[in-house]
């Protein structure tokens, strides 16, 4: 194991124990530190942040959760401080983002060296924590997924989340043009990033698109909510158009299983893509690729993270940071974060 200091033996973890509220996360002092194994890394987290997907693990509603009790956090940015047999020793004193899924609400983590990126130098990390999950998901969902191209119509749902923003500046600095389906509260904010704006709880939703549409459809439709705004988006699609789900929030904002929701949204895109009228439908999963070996994951993650970074750095995209909260202030933060008052994410700095 390579390290240039004295590592510590115990460190902040904030612990989920159950289906609670808010105020219900423990937050541990003293937890004990590990030792990086084998193609890990121990990171002293800089800063981390709040997800849907937190959100939705503490209601016991996110797929292939781990067992409560645990410790979430999708992602970090953070000092490395040794590294496990086989990772790169020459990362020790870098600062690295990192995806975790889980495990990143704490002062220090070990982490899989597969799946952290080198930040760049001059990047604050609470920026560079901001854009880490949500900027190579937007980055990927626009330009991998969707494959759009200057002068492309797209209607974004979310506009006012991590993701949402991301995706409208990455979307406008490739000259394709916006439409944000957000809460009327959003609007004002949302114009003045130079996007249409459309209440997403508008009943007349589609038409209300349609009139700042090009007459043949949308390029694309980014969705997060499935049910009937995933159909809605399908028929809004003009011809060689995509519609990328990235999340099913009326089915994890109810109740019961999740896989029967799951699975009939999944085969509504089999039976979408197999219909002759050339527009496709897809999945977008971050993981998708992960596997046991997945060079090509790391490849793309590696290409598409340092190139949000590096955008972040050069001020060419703006990390938008809602809020910072302490990492043992977790409960007020949650709360904030769960209002869906906010524009940008919640970012804790241990």
């Amino acid at each position: 194991m390579d390290t240039n200091t004295s590592l510590p033996t115990t460190t902040t973890r904030i612990v989920l124990p159950g289906l609670v509220e808010p105020d219900g996360l423990v937050v541990d002092l003293a937890a004990p530190v590990g030792t990086p194994a084998a193609g890990e890394l121990l990171v002293a987290v800089e800063a981390t942040g709040i997800s849907y997907a937190e959100q939705a693990m503490r209601r016991g509603r996110y797929f292939a959760q781990p067992p409560f009790p645990f410790t979430p956090g999708y992602d970090l940015v953070g000092t490395v401080l040794a590294a496990g047999t086989g990772a790169d020793g020459g990362l020790v004193g870098r600062r690295v983002a990192t995806l975790t899924k889980t495990g990143a609400w704490t002062g220090h983590a070990i982490v899989a060296a597969r799946d952290s990126v080198v930040v760049p130098d001059g990047l604050a990390a609470d920026l560079a924590e901001a854009v880490t999950v949500n900027g190579v998901t937007a980055w990927q969902m626009l330009h991998r997924a969707a494959r759009v191209e200057a002068g492309d119509t797209i209607l974004v749902f979310g506009a006012n989340g991590g993701v949402g923003g991301l995706l409208i500046q990455m979307a406008q600095h490739a000259g394709v043009h916006v439409i944000a389906a957000a809460s009327p509260r959003h609007h004002e904010s949302l114009r003045a990033r130079g996007v249409v704006p459309v209440d997403y709880a508008d009943p007349d939703l589609a038409s209300t698109v349609r009139r700042s549409a090009p007459a043949g459809g949308l390029a694309a439709v980014f969705d997060n909510v499935g049910g009937e705004t995933a159909r809605t988006s399908w028929s809004l699609l003009g011809r060689g158009g995509t519609l990328v789900s990235y999340a099913i929030i009326a089915a994890v904002s109810g109740t019961g299983s999740l896989w029967p929701p799951f699975l009939r949204h999944l085969g509504r895109i089999l039976t979408w893509n197999a219909l002759p009228n050339g527009k496709r439908a897809t999945f977008y999963d971050l993981w998708a690729g992960h596997g046991t070996r997945g060079k090509s994951y790391r490849r793309r993650l590696d290409e598409d993270l340092t190139h949000v970074l590096e955008r972040v750095r050069d001020g060419v995209l703006t990390a938008n940071v809602a809020a910072r909260f302490p990492l043992t202030d977790i409960s007020k933060a949650l709360e904030l974060a769960e209002s869906r008052t906010l524009d940008g994410k919640v970012v804790l700095v241990p």
